[in-house]
């Protein structure tokens, strides 16, 4: 319902300060969907201002639609009202005036799958190499972004490599669309400036049209979009714009924290500022306050709440990356275990996707439910799966589908035609496709496909060999030289974040090795098979794990911010280690903090497997911003003295050349440090002995820990029956290795994991 006496004093004035421009810059949790709606509602019922006039800009449908269903809820009539995102309200715009510039209005716009077709043919033209594709894309993408027509990239980037034929391709394609009446996603923003800019009637009509413009999330608009909602706002000045600039965490793909300062310059404006927090603790808020504080490119507030002090903030230092993901898996078992919160009360976020695997894999070894949120599990990720596809066909040569999905990965120029024949011939013989391809030179085939199947099938029976030996040197071999994967994700962001995730399947090949040194890659492959399959795990009361980008908009009563250190969060790879960049990163872990309401833990590792070795990190440097650990007096270089923390090509040329033996990193381990010995001191004790059955789901276990020894025998509800192997105490607790009949040779905790003895 509409009420304006549910504002607070600072949220009242602004609402109520309806002529000319408006800054408002919120806070994180202090009510900005709350401040919008109630704005627009008072223009309209108070005010008596059109609907018609009102423009409303969010950043996703998702907040659009949430902002229409409670206009609707406090208005007797919200139609007319343009509440879209920017591309929407410019497809809108442009539907009406494109005629103007050169277009039909019926015209198509463009998706990636079109783009990445058009480019296709053209780098095709131009004799350039397929692998070009993507990085033509990004490049035009980022141009658009910030303006720069085809006639310039030459100029602009000539220093860069590809530069002249990359240009000419963004002139080719911009042709193409034209020629097609199409347009793209960046078009349809480029060619609404152009429309405003070169169209009086257009123009006119459109600033005559928004009387009142809104726009959330001003933090995150790039140069076009702040130039449109300059052009629209010129005539009457009413410009409302509500952000964060302290939430900036998008630079990377366009936006400008500069628009919140150009807003002030371009515009008289009136600047409030919302620094209630109405979703987290004291506590909590003071740990956000005290990191966002070393920004220097940011408007100076400061968050505070009436929720209450509450429970401190936990800051937990594990010896190992492997203690830190069980810290985290008990905390939230003992958090649901004492009927405090639900496993949905819950996230973990990281800064990196690929450190999802060994939470996503600790949680189902625990009996956690779990879920990615924003992404993909690790092993169902594209680049996960294409290489898991290679050693399913190493293991077992019937698996057609595993040979459909890897015959164009990497690129051998084998079409769906190709492919095709290739299925009728299985069909038609009751042969394998993987047969077929090694004898490629008796098939019907025509010559030139015969040669590529020859090449391919050369490289299947070569792996199929070295499918006899160990699991790691097959992987090494599959990886660095039959795929090359450092040079096959060499351009963008995007392809590091899948050789990142490469790397991470590396670790739990190492991980699979060290506890199971006598398997082989089926036995790997059936380990994997357990973590793919986890549909019944996936219920709504189930923790989340996302990266912080993806988590952004969202709250937990209980989040844990992992992987706390230099290097990794904030991220120092050689090319961003400016000012700007650690803004950004320190933006980040803002965001990440101020997810949380009620209970708040930040962890690290004191060694990490990561990037294709063991090595020891220090303390995140946000961390010690914080007031929580001490800065070293003497900081690790993580360039020259962490290799940990390499940049993409330096890690994976470090997996290839083997892996860091567990034995070496205890040897070189600082003076004092144990492995696992700070894992669980402290306050958090096992409370598995209690005769109380807590709800949420969960499970129950064997109390008496003295009988889990040798020899015994086990049952885990994931991982089927096992044998004890041995046990051994680390601090409090007792760690079991098991031999299951599934999942190979795991270490558990036993006061929690969901193990229950079997009687023979």
């Amino acid at each position: 319902m509409y009420d304006l006496e549910e504002l607070n004093e600072i949220q009242k004035q602004a609402v109520l300060e309806t002529e000319g421009a408006v800054l408002v810059t919120a806070g994180a949790g202090s009510g900005k969907t709350r401040l919008l709606t109630h704005r627009i509602a008072h223009l309209i019922k108070d005010l008596r201002v059109q609907p018609y006039n009102i423009l409303a800009i969010t950043f996703t449908n998702k907040a659009a639609n949430e902002m229409r269903v409670r206009l609707e809820s406090m208005l007797d009539n919200a139609d007319g009202i343009w509440i879209f995102t920017f591309h929407a309200a410019c497809v809108r715009m442009l539907r009406r005036y494109i005629d103007r510039i050169g277009f039909n209005k019926d015209f198509t716009i463009y998706g990636d799958a079109e783009t990445k077709a058009v480019l296709k043919r053209i780098c095709k033209e131009a004799e350039l190499n397929d692998d070009m594709v993507k990085r033509i894309a990004s490049a035009i993408s980022d141009s658009k972004n910030k303006g720069i027509s085809p006639d310039d990239y030459a100029s602009v980037h000539k220093f860069a490599q590809d530069a002249e034929d990359i240009g000419d391709a963004y002139a080719r394609y911009q042709n193409a669309l034209k020629a097609n009446n199409a347009l793209d996603y960046d078009d349809l923003l480029n060619k609404t400036l152009y429309l405003l800019e070169t169209c009086d009637e257009a123009r006119e009509f459109y600033q005559d049209k928004f009387r009142y413009i809104h726009i959330d999330e001003f933090q995150d608009t790039n140069d076009v979009q702040y130039k449109i909602a300059k052009i629209l706002a010129a005539k009457h000045g009413n410009i409302f714009a509500v952000g964060d600039e302290d939430q900036c965490i998008y630079t990377w793909r366009g936006a400008s924290i500069e628009n919140i300062f150009n807003l002030q310059k371009d515009f008289d404006c009136k600047v409030f500022k919302l620094e209630q927090n109405y979703r987290s603790t004291s506590n909590i808020l003071a740990i956000a306050n005290k990191i966002i504080k070393g920004n220097s490119q940011r408007l100076d507030k400061k968050l505070w709440t009436e929720c209450g002090d509450g429970q401190k903030a936990v800051c937990f230092g594990a010896a190992t990356d492997g203690f830190e993901a069980d810290y985290v898996v008990r905390t939230i078992h003992e958090l649901v275990y004492n009927g405090e919160y639900d496993y949905s009360d819950c996230a973990v976020l990281l800064r990196l996707n690929a450190l999802t695997r060994p939470f996503e894999e600790r949680f189902l070894q625990y009996g956690i439910p779990s879920r990615v949120f924003g992404g993909f599990k690790f092993y169902d990720r594209k680049e996960i799966k294409d290489v898991l596809a290679y050693a399913r066909l190493s293991v077992n040569p019937f698996d057609d589908e595993a040979v459909y999905r890897i015959i164009n990965f990497p690129r051998r120029g084998i079409g769906e035609t190709s492919v095709e024949k290739i299925r009728d011939l299985t069909a038609q013989t009751g042969r394998s496709a993987f047969d077929i391809i090694t004898h490629a030179a008796e098939t019907p085939f025509p010559s030139a496909l015969k040669a590529k199947l020859t090449d391919f099938g050369e490289t299947l029976v070569a792996l199929r060999n070295a499918a006899n030996g160990g699991v790691t040197d097959y992987f090494k071999c599959l990886l660095y030289n039959v795929l090359d994967v450092v040079g096959l994700f060499s351009s963008d962001d995007e392809d590091r974040a899948r050789l990142e995730n490469i790397n991470e399947l590396v670790n739990s090949v190492r991980e699979f090795v060290k506890n199971n040194p006598d398997s082989g890659l089926s036995d790997y492959l059936q380990t994997v098979s357990l973590y793919s399959d986890t549909d019944d795990m996936n219920d709504d009361n189930a923790v989340t794990i996302a990266t912080v980008h993806s988590a952004k908009g969202l709250e937990f009563p209980v989040v844990f911010v992992v992987a706390l250190e230099d290097g990794v969060f904030p991220s120092l790879r050689q090319n961003e280690n400016g000012a700007a960049h650690m803004e950004e990163e320190r933006r980040l872990m803002y965001v990440a903090v101020t997810r949380a309401m009620r209970r708040l833990f930040l962890t690290y590792a004191k060694s990490r497997y990561l990037y294709g070795e063991t090595k020891y990190g220090i303390p995140s440097r946000f961390l010690c911003e914080a007031g929580l650990v001490e800065r070293p007096a003497d900081p690790v270089d993580v360039f020259t003295a962490s290799p940990s923390y390499r940049s993409v090509g330096q890690f994976a040329r470090a997996s290839a050349t083997g892996y860091s033996s567990d034995t070496r990193a205890q040897k070189s381990a600082p003076v004092g440090a144990s492995f696992g010995g700070e894992k669980f001191e402290g306050a958090y004790k096992s409370s598995f002995g209690a005769t109380v059955q807590r709800a949420h789901n969960v499970q129950t276990v064997d109390s008496d820990k003295s009988r889990f020894v040798a020899g015994v025998r086990v049952m885990h509800k994931r991982l089927g029956k096992g044998r004890i192997l041995s046990v051994e105490n680390v601090g409090n607790n007792l760690y079991a290795k098991i031999e299951f009949e599934r999942g190979g040779v795991m270490n558990l905790a036993v006061d929690f994991a969901p193990l229950v003895i079997v009687e023979e």
